[in-house]
């Protein structure tokens, strides 16, 4: 007997009948969800409370970032770079300027190398502990949270110290850096070395040992070694599931080859297995900077202007005629020294993994094409394959360990 439209209809409560079984639900996860963050989208296929499928949308952000590469210098473009992953910025400085400085063929000077350095391992720490408190606030851990943001603060002490702003700080150039660090820079850089391991300890043991957390996050969106390898995923993903590749040691650069840590990895491939292993970079990054404040060279922080491409300190400009000089030919439009007709393409490991940065010049100092290759968006990518069979609530657990930063995702 034919059924009625009642018959197809699925009402509040009643399950579909046995001729409904290719029914599905469809369910829209954000953009403005209290565990996305940010602006993304997740529109699941859903059989009940078990999710089919998930198309992952790149958000609403619309910023334009790889434009703006084509209409600013070199040294401006840093403060767009900044915004691609807001937490942490001095990474992104340090893979753009290290593109452009590759481009012209500047060697930095050792102080300098181990500046930035320091910056980019303080920067890990602070994306981790914001990736791993967020997790646990999502999953109702909301003390290790509080535990956890509270120290960032001390990073952005430091932040604020060296550059003058806390969240975005602008502070590498081409060829060098905004200026030197102080006494004061380092003292506050010693507090985070000196505060962060009792709060590490603290969280260890309300988190990491909690067995609601466990349950959550043990077994839930695993991702094998060769399925990591076939997606090209980096960083803490990858090393989760096995795959020990950290451009810091396969392809050293700064001043990594001078110093002794170790890449930490796991063979779960879950979600717990990714917040271990940013767990235990936070404490390796701790490594990284004890021996590079006690080892920071002595001399200059940035490259002699005679190489003309770097910017000048003020110092310079207003007591010598070349520096001035130099400075008013970097600054105006359509002036300063001609720039290689070429292409190059640049990496570094960022907190969430690869960040590279092609950038093709056309023999001014403004690129003609800047195009990022941010981790997050090809870790996004991942989402369906980690998420399909599993329960709704496991979407906050999957999500909150790919650590997606919007920004990186619409540039």
């Amino acid at each position: 007997m034919a059924s009625s439209l009642l018959d197809d209809e699925i009402l509040p409560g009643n399950p579909p009948g046995p001729h409904q079984a290719e029914y599905r639900w469809t369910l829209n996860f954000g953009p403005q969800h209290p565990a996305t963050h940010t602006t993304l989208r997740l529109v699941l296929e859903l059989d009940g409370e078990r999710i089919v499928n998930a198309t992952p949308h790149i958000g609403y952000l619309h910023s334009g970032f790889e434009k703006l590469g084509e209409h600013l210098t070199f040294n401006q473009y840093v403060t767009i770079v900044d915004r691609k992953n807001y937490i942490s910025p001095p990474y992104n400085e340090i893979a753009w300027h290290g593109t452009v400085e590759k481009l012209l063929g500047i060697e930095l000077t050792p102080r300098c190398k181990y500046i930035r350095t320091i910056i980019g391992e303080l920067s890990r720490i602070s994306d981790h502990l914001l990736c791993v408190g967020a997790a646990a606030l999502d999953l109702g851990a909301f003390t290790a949270f509080l535990y956890l943001f509270n120290q960032r603060e001390l990073i952005y002490d430091v932040y604020e110290e060296m550059s003058g702003y806390r969240f975005h700080p602008g502070y590498t150039r081409v060829g060098g850096v905004l200026q030197d660090f102080t006494p004061r820079v380092l003292e506050r850089i010693n507090r985070v070395l000196a505060s962060l391991p009792a709060a590490l300890r603290d969280v260890e043991k309300l988190l990491m040992r909690n067995k609601i957390f466990l349950d959550r996050t043990r077994g839930i969106g695993t991702l094998s070694r060769d399925q990591a390898l076939a997606l090209c995923v980096t960083g803490p993903l990858a090393r989760a599931s096995g795959v020990t590749y950290d451009l810091r040691k396969d392809e050293p650069y700064l001043a990594y080859p001078e110093l002794n840590f170790e890449v930490p990895y796991a063979t779960e491939g879950d979600c717990y297995a990714r917040f271990q292993v940013r767990f235990e970079e936070i404490l390796q990054s701790l490594k990284i900077l004890r021996q590079a404040t006690a080892n920071l060279p002595n001399g200059p922080v940035n490259v002699p202007i005679a190489d003309k491409f770097p910017l000048p300190d003020k110092t310079t400009v207003y007591n010598s005629m070349e520096g001035l000089i130099q400075h008013f030919e970097l600054i105006m439009p359509n002036r300063g020294p001609d720039t290689p007709i070429d292409e190059v393409y640049y990496a570094v490991e960022s907190p969430n993994g690869e960040l590279g940065y092609y950038l093709v010049a056309d023999g001014t100092q403004t690129a003609w094409r800047v195009r990022t290759r941010p981790p997050s968006f090809i870790h996004f990518a991942t989402f369906p394959h980690l998420i399909r069979n599993h329960m709704i609530a496991d979407v906050v657990a999957v999500l909150g360990s790919l650590n997606i930063i919007a920004a990186e995702l619409d540039r």
